[in-house]
């Protein structure tokens, strides 16, 4: 039986925003260095590197439920082109700009700017499939997106080794040539219909009409969801704060071998995320929220005893399983909590957690393990991970009376 079956049903305005992510993530260097670029370039501690990366996440966090109306309202399409092509922009001003305080208003905005793809990215793709189609659908986006970041972060750090700067150049040009491809590709959404009603049905049966005026924050079973959410994603963007440090600082690996370390997570991804969430495509979101984070705890927690290249790619290997799981399911069942009229909105306070877990978690990490040990920062991730296991669990009790 094929694996890749699933595929064969994704209609074409998928396929081609699926071909702009790809463009786009092909030149993603500068996030994945940026606390490298700052603490030898710039010169700072790994803690105020840290920062910067707080500040990224502040600025998605700001960019977050605000963009998921104004895709509602605007169109996702337009709002995915407009960052894409403003993106770009910043991130080539971006290298030119030396002084710390000013990096981080820069930060800020370029996080504001980039970050509002991705609400307006996961609306589209919600609101263009079938309900069964969705964790395939997703996995397919995030295919794109981690083939991209198995070319991007492998060749940003051998430019890093030449010259900083082209990250920046690269990563732009990449941004803005997704942006066009989107202008040119001539997608017309498909148009919300009030016949999908049911599929929220799967779930929540009662009160669906109530569910349309609700505010979100009345709705508890979400907010318990995004409750859930935040413990493991703090422990998942270690690779972006902990991860590389204590890789290239503490184990004295260099920049290229994290770049292609990374990149057994992408090509994993590349290899097995679709056909794996093609086959748990029937499992209950919940189960597999849970199963995702305990792997990424688990994964993450080993790093406390890994040392060798051997032994750091078991590690990568088994959060990797975890991730692939965990973020098709957590958007998936974000879209079943959801009234399709108000997706976009939805899929804008999901990626609250998303950004506020971006904002805390690579800076709590490189402060943990400038200021305590290593030992710490990989006990404390396996712990974080366990607590959104257990959430994810719960969740499941709780939903009980809305089945």
């Amino acid at each position: 039986m094929n694996p890749w079956r699933g595929l064969k049903n994704i209609p074409r305005n998928v396929w081609l925003v699926t071909a702009a992510t790809l463009i786009n993530r092909s030149g993603t260097m500068v996030l994945p260095f940026l606390v490298i670029y700052m603490t030898t370039k710039i010169a700072v501690s790994q803690s105020a590197a840290g920062m910067v990366l707080a500040f990224y996440g502040a600025g998605a966090l700001i960019t977050a439920p605000f963009v998921g109306k104004l895709s509602d309202k605007l169109g996702s399409l337009l709002v995915m082109k407009s960052s894409l092509i403003l993106t770009g922009v910043v991130i080539i001003l971006y290298s030119f700009v030396q002084n710390y305080y000013a990096i981080l208003v820069v930060t800020l905005l370029w996080a504001v700017i980039s970050e509002a793809f991705r609400p307006a990215n996961l609306s589209l793709i919600s609101n263009e499939v079938k309900p069964e189609q969705r964790k395939t659908a997703f996995a397919l986006n995030r295919l794109a997106i981690n083939l991209g970041m198995s070319i991007g972060p492998v060749v940003g750090g051998f430019l890093s080794a030449f010259n900083f700067s082209l990250l920046f150049y690269v990563n732009g040009i990449t941004s803005i040539l997704a942006g066009i491809f989107l202008m040119i590709s001539q997608i017309r959404p498909r148009k919300k219909v009030r016949s999908e009603k049911k599929e929220e049905n799967l779930i929540f049966e009662p009160a669906i009409t109530q569910k349309q005026s609700l505010s979100i924050l009345k709705d508890k079973t979400f907010l318990l969801f995004m409750l859930a959410l935040i413990p493991v994603e703090l422990v998942f963007f270690q690779f972006l704060g902990g991860l590389p440090l204590y890789i290239v600082h503490d184990l004295k690996y260099s920049t290229a071998t994290f770049g292609i370390l990374m990149a057994v997570n992408t090509v994993l991804i590349i290899l097995v995320e679709v056909p794996l969430n093609n086959a748990m495509s029937h499992w209950d979101d919940r189960k597999s929220l849970a199963l995702g984070a305990l792997l990424c705890a688990v994964g993450y927690g080993a790093m406390v005893i890994s040392q060798s290249l051997v032994l750091i790619v078991v590690t990568i290997v088994i959060w990797t399983f975890g991730e692939m799981i965990f973020f098709p399911s957590s958007a998936s069942y974000t879209a079943v909590l959801s009234p399709q009229q108000r997706r976009g909105e939805y899929m804008g306070y999901f990626q609250v957690t998303f950004s506020f877990s971006l904002m805390v978690g690579p800076w709590l990490g490189a402060l943990v393990l400038d200021h305590f040990s290593s030992t710490i920062l990989w006990s404390g991730a396996f712990v974080l991970g366990i607590i959104s296991t257990i959430l994810f669990l719960r969740l499941n009790n709780r939903s009980a009376k809305f089945n």
